[in-house]
């Protein structure tokens, strides 16, 4: 008789490799895997398992990832993974806060608020110090406010910065930039505070629940209370980081981008130029040619055999994370645009390997550097052939260099209040933007250029 291997036989790191990273495909294969000098008991065990996880996926989301998001919080790549299938499901991820988040990821309002232990630089003794202090007095009004009331020998300055800068303190102050600055007054402050409770001298304002001013009482304890954090040190006003920078260093605590995403802005005009993201990549057959615009997390530099560098990235967009590769001949060409976070626009063509779809890179540009030529277009102009004939003279004449030839052109076909885009052909991109919409005009067509960044 077969001993069957019970549930508690398998691992919880199994059940959740296997459950996520196989699903319905596990089940499908079984028998295969069964038949690989793979035991039949533990295939059963390991099946059983897997139909478990599958259900729960399906019928339970958002506490299914939450569990799985905790479970493989230490492992930025494993998260980063699990956040991508999240958006793929439908189910945001909120940033860390102050007032809500738990140690773990946790389901609330039909999403999954950010754990705490997931933020780098922010340890178990912080987090337990922060939940005790605000599950025994509420949230937290103000920063002065936090720091008075947590353990800072527990909670330590690098801590509270990672806090900030992740968008933890967001719903209380959103400018990140003045909380790190108020942070250097704002702790040395609350520690004094710290040492004079522990050496039982206090103030006498903190005696008497807060100070005299005006409308005050002393059995006010609230207004009083308020008086004593309103009064705590804070730097001289200061702007806000930019939006990409806040991004990069919350992305550098987190692992990835939470609270909006560097591509969000170009989301509509790069539909222009890119209808393909890459959680398509896939779907696609061998060696079809796809434009995406990409966010570029990693660049790994390689010397093939005759001593020609190239380069391996991992690229990711709005849905997705691939791999890119770009062979000699064209990393000498668009090497020195290969650098960390920067937003690119990349053609190239897919190469499968092993059931798995990774991108050929063909060629590079910055997005803020991507220009389109408009063409507008009446409807009668667009359906006549003699129009159609002189407007691809025009083009071809621009054209001509393929490899220079890097502006693409969009027709815009008006009728009414509505519009509808044509991205012609990359044999139809021009070389120079202003050679070619002067030459548009001369032929009279209405012309026009616009930056793909431009909302």
């Amino acid at each position: 008789m077969v001993k069957v291997i019970t549930r508690r036989s398998v691992s919880s790191q199994n059940v959740y490799d296997i459950g996520v990273e196989k699903d319905h495909n596990f089940l499908i294969k079984n028998g295969l895997v069964a038949s690989n000098c793979f035991n039949k008991s533990h295939s059963t065990a390991y099946g059983y398992v897997t139909y478990q996880t599958a259900y729960l996926k399906a019928n339970y989301p958002l506490e299914y990832m939450a569990a799985l998001l905790t479970a493989n919080s230490n492992d930025t790549d494993k998260v980063q993974k699990y956040i991508s299938t999240c958006l793929n499901m439908g189910i945001q991820i909120e940033a860390p806060d102050i007032n809500r988040s738990r140690v773990d990821f946790t389901p609330l309002d039909e999403k999954i608020l950010f754990g705490l232990s997931a933020v780098r630089h922010v340890g178990q003794n912080a987090i337990a110090s922060i939940l005790v202090a605000r599950d025994k007095e509420g949230d937290f009004k103000s920063l002065a406010n936090f720091c008075d009331r947590v353990d800072l020998s527990s909670v330590n300055r690098r801590t509270l910065e990672a806090l900030i800068n992740c968008g933890a303190f967001d719903k209380i102050n959103s400018n990140r930039n003045q909380l790190v600055h108020d942070l250097e007054l704002v702790y040395d402050w609350a520690q004094s505070r710290a040492r004079d409770r522990a050496t039982g001298q206090g103030n006498l304002f903190d005696l008497l629940g807060g100070g005299f001013s005006s409308g005050n009482t002393i059995g006010n304890t609230t207004n009083n209370t308020n008086a004593v954090f309103d009064s705590a040190p804070k730097a001289k006003p200061v702007s806000d980081l930019p939006p990409q920078e806040k991004l990069r260093k919350e992305k550098d605590l987190l692992g990835f981008y939470v609270s909006d995403h560097p591509l969000k802005s170009v989301r509509e005009s790069a539909l222009i130029l890119a209808p393909i993201n890459l959680s398509q990549l896939g779907e696609k057959s061998e060696g079809s040619n796809i434009c995406a615009v990409v966010m570029l997390n990693n660049v790994k530099k390689v010397i093939t055999k005759k001593g020609d560098p190239m380069a391996i990235l991992q690229i990711e967009d709005l849905t997705s994370q691939s791999e890119a590769v770009v062979f000699p001949r064209t990393y000498e060409r668009v090497s020195n645009l290969l650098q960390v976070d920067t937003r690119l626009i990349i053609w190239g063509k897919i190469d499968k390997r092993d059931d798995q779809s990774q991108l050929i890179v063909e060629d590079a540009e910055p997005v803020e550097q991507v220009q389109m030529v408009m063409v507008e277009l009446s409807p009668s102009q667009a359906s006549a052939i003699e129009e159609q004939d002189r407007l691809r003279n025009v083009l071809t004449q621009n054209s001509r260099d393929r490899e220079s030839a890097k502006v693409p052109v969009i027709g815009v076909i008006r009728a009414g209040n509505h519009r509808q885009l044509v991205r012609f052909g990359k044999q139809f991109w021009v070389e120079d933007w202003r050679t070619a919409v002067q030459a548009l005009q001369n032929a009279r067509f209405s012309a026009y250029v616009k930056n793909l960044t431009t909302n």
